[in-house]
């Protein structure tokens, strides 16, 4: 099957109107919707698990289930739009979105609960994607893109960011059905907007009948046992047979996805270089905002002892700073070229990420404030230039399945991400602390301020008493030391996308056009 030309409108020569402002406002307010709701859950897992009785062993399928349905969704964009629209892909997602929100709330059981979050995942997966394809299709080269895009990757970081903070109010104040009812409103009026302000074209119905559904269920399954096995990886250890087995099967499915004759997504457009390499850096970089988004809440969680409203407020630091300095990137952005301008964003996140390397065990706001402000500046110096060079020359026809390929690769990275930061932690976390009793028991010096207290209230190595009453403390400062290495990992990470920004294809003043 040839594939069809996108019939989206090319961007016009003139300032887009206010009206396609408006309806592009309404698909960042989903995307935002469908960010935020992964992280606004994350905190009160535990209300959720005592409402509906559900068993400790199976409240994370809470959170699995709706990755592994937005990673299907992500890469069937493309094909999506073609099919029915721009316009009414972004009307069926954030209608899907808000009425599986609704049904989670009303939700009485785990299977109700799983279904529902199914949906809302697989929604809001679509929305993601649609935005970036939206700034490429409805605005013009220079400015309007460069603002699109920063609004855009600001509402992105923003998300996991008010998360935690909004989901322990929400929890705290009112109940827990509140963490999915708060979707209605704007789901309803980003629903209405979309319809009103988005620009129309002619939908190709015709191409459901082409559809290789076969290519469809393979990649959903590879995509769910690459999922499944990531998620066990730190439990089980990579080389267990389990893991070994889901990992396997997702390369098999995969792989005769990619080799059918008509693959309902177009990996096939990782033969352009410029697209390869950006997908390439932007797993990288959600690996590092994934990973370090992650670690830094369990270090406030398990060492700290922080409640989910203290942890919330003290992770903001990053989104407003990000939030803040947004303008100044759009307008480097705009007068910059893209390369140096990237490469300066990703070497910035990786030097703001390696400075929380080097925490200890009363490590706080006051220290992790500047490590935060230095990965909020640069943030938007990573998503801008290399959004901008990773899809920026795409043929229209091709942006909406470039830009699935594009997010889900983030997201991929962020799923691995995790996986390699729970990985590090508990296999390395018992380790530290075994050495950091060893040198209590031989009365090192360096025992005190890895322990993080005086000297004199180290006990004596033939203190038993003495050694029982600090093994919590042992256990905080092995963790500690764990989580360092974690930070330091994806430091390296996000370091490793600097020199993709040259391996990219020659940048011109202007995308292509068909």
């Amino acid at each position: 099957m040839r594939r069809a030309a996108m019939t989206e409108k090319a961007p016009p020569e003139d300032a887009a109107p206010l009206r396609v402002w408006f309806g592009f406002a309404a698909m960042s307010l989903g995307m935002f919707m469908a960010v935020l709701d992964i992280q606004i859950v994350v905190t009160s897992l535990p209300a959720i698990q005592q409402a509906l009785g559900i068993g400790p062993d199976l409240m994370s399928w809470v959170q699995t289930s709706y990755l592994i349905a937005e990673v299907i969704a992500i890469p069937l964009t493309g094909i999506l739009t073609r099919i029915f629209s721009l316009r009414y892909v972004f009307a069926l997602a954030i209608g899907g979105f808000t009425l599986a929100s609704v049904g989670c709330a009303l939700s009485g059981g785990f299977t109700s609960l799983i279904v529902m979050r199914v949906l809302q995942g697989f929604c809001g997966g679509l929305l993601i994607p649609l935005v970036f394809s939206a700034i490429f299709t409805l605005f013009k080269p220079g400015l309007e893109q460069a603002v699109a895009t920063a609004a855009a990757g600001v509402l992105a970081v923003l998300a996991p960011a008010f998360g935690p903070i909004g989901g322990g109010y929400i929890t705290h104040h009112l109940s827990w059905h509140w963490l999915f009812l708060v979707n209605v409103l704007p789901g309803i009026a980003s629903l209405g907007a979309g319809l009103i302000c988005l620009p129309g074209a002619e939908r190709q119905l015709g191409l459901l009948r082409r559809l290789d559904w076969l290519s469809l269920g393979v990649i959903a399954a590879g995509l769910a046992a690459l999922e499944i096995g990531l998620k066990n990886a730190p439990d089980n250890g990579w080389m267990s047979a389990r893991v070994l087995a889901l990992l396997a099967l997702a390369a098999a499915l995969l792989g005769a996805a990619i080799l059918r004759p008509n693959p309902v997504v177009e990996f096939r457009l990782l033969r352009d270089r410029t697209l390869a390499h950006g997908c390439a850096a932007s797993f990288l970089l959600g690996a590092s905002l994934f990973g370090a988004g992650y670690i830094m809440p369990v270090f406030l969680a398990f060492v700290r002892r922080h409640d989910p409203l203290e942890i919330g407020a003290i992770v903001l630091v990053t989104g407003l700073t990000q939030l803040l300095t947004a303008p100044i990137a759009v307008l480097l952005d705009r007068y910059l070229p893209p390369r140096p301008l990237a490469a300066i964003g990703f070497a910035g996140l990786a030097v703001g990420v390696a400075m929380s390397g080097f925490q200890d065990v009363n490590t706080d706001y006051d220290q992790m404030f500047w490590p935060q402000v230095v990965r909020g500046c640069f943030m938007a110096l990573c998503m801008l230039p290399l959004t901008r060079l990773s899809l920026g020359l795409m043929p229209l026809s091709q942006v909406g399945d470039a830009s699935g390929l594009y997010n889900l690769s983030r997201n991929l990275g962020g799923a691995i991400g995790i996986a390699l930061a729970d990985t590090v932690i508990f296999s390395r976390a018992p380790e530290h602390a075994d050495r950091i009793a060893d040198l209590v028991r031989s009365g090192a010096p360096e025992a005190a301020r890895l322990l993080g207290m005086p000297p004199g209230d180290v006990p004596a190595p033939d203190d038993a008493m003495g050694m029982m009453s600090i093994m919590d403390a042992v256990q905080d400062a092995g963790l500690t030391l764990a989580i360092n290495e974690a930070w330091l990992m994806f430091a390296a990470i996000t370091a490793a996308a600097i020199p993709l920004m040259w391996m990219m294809g020659p940048v011109r003043k202007h995308p292509r056009r068909d």
